[in-house]
């Protein structure tokens, strides 16, 4: 090969496999007869960077679409991704081909994705890149609204139903609330929705709720695109919740004990449906 990064490298060595590139730079081995490691040479020549940002709203969406436990194991094309995106319930809207493009072959350099005929793919690494996604993802990015409202247990639940009967895209339980839904491990006060800023003016008068500095039990994230309601998980006479991969990375930014949380979504949710569509 003309250059084996290091991720290659270790995927490499992981797999038993050995490796040489064009600079000199080797793993050659023969277990129990022969090991030959060699580097630091530089590339004979360094392949051009894609300029894949998985931290922007256009490359998640890509990304959800790609770990969604829905579509595990699913064989992929460029223009599959973009057509995918066409009959959502809630709508999100598509990726550009050309960002499909930069984001698959970013992917595929980093060996997340495996290479099959006809121009198709699939994701080689799950978990790798999930946590990838994770060490980008700008959950600062969401607009977040501290509220409070009398309104508890169901005459709260109803009253959200209320806002979006249909689940249309409009709000959807988040991070902590999602994941009680999900994969309960973490008791806390507060509820957590994603929020469509069209309809806050709506939600305020029928929740009862009011903006406060502290003391709040209702933590509004206004999202930064729609793609945070890609799968959401519709659920009977109750709000949907976000899909398990955004709650995930969700939680993970989301402090206090949300990497607990965050971790219970992982086992419990992501890994089984990932090994399960594997196997």
């Amino acid at each position: 090969m003309p250059r084996v990064s290091p991720r290659m490298a270790a995927l490499c060595q992981e797999h038993g496999w050995s490796w040489y590139d064009l600079a000199g730079n080797c793993r050659l081995e023969i277990p129990g007869v022969l090991l030959i490691e060699r580097s630091g040479k530089e590339p004979v020549k360094v392949q051009p960077r894609t300029g894949a940002n998985l931290s922007t709203p256009e490359a998640a969406r890509v990304v959800r679409a790609l770990l969604a436990p829905e579509n595990a194991n699913q064989r992929w094309t460029q223009r599959d991704i973009v057509a995918h995106f066409a009959d959502l319930v809630p709508r999100v809207p598509a990726p550009s081909l050309a960002l499909v493009n930069k984001v698959v072959q970013h992917l595929r350099d980093q060996a997340f994705l495996e290479q099959l005929p006809n121009r198709g793919f699939r994701v080689r690494d799950y978990e790798g890149l999930l946590q990838a996604w994770r060490a980008a993802y700008r959950f600062d990015r969401h607009i977040r609204r501290p509220y409070f409202t009398l309104l508890q247990g169901h005459a709260l639940k109803d009253r959200l139903r209320a806002l979006d009967p249909k689940a249309e895209g409009r709000l959807a339980y988040a991070a902590f609330s999602a994941a009680e839904l999900q994969a309960p491990a973490v008791r806390q006060p507060r509820t957590w929705l994603y929020l469509d800023p069209n309809i806050e003016k709506e939600f305020q008068s029928l929740v009862e709720a009011k903006s406060v500095d502290s003391g709040e039990n209702l933590i509004v994230l206004i999202p930064d695109d729609a793609g945070v309601f890609y799968r959401a998980e519709a659920g009977s006479n109750r709000v949907a919740c976000t899909n398990a991969v955004q709650t995930y990375v969700d939680l993970a930014h989301a402090g206090g004990r949300g990497e607990e949380a965050a971790d219970a979504i992982l086992q419990q949710r992501l890994k089984p449906a990932w090994s399960a569509a594997t196997t």
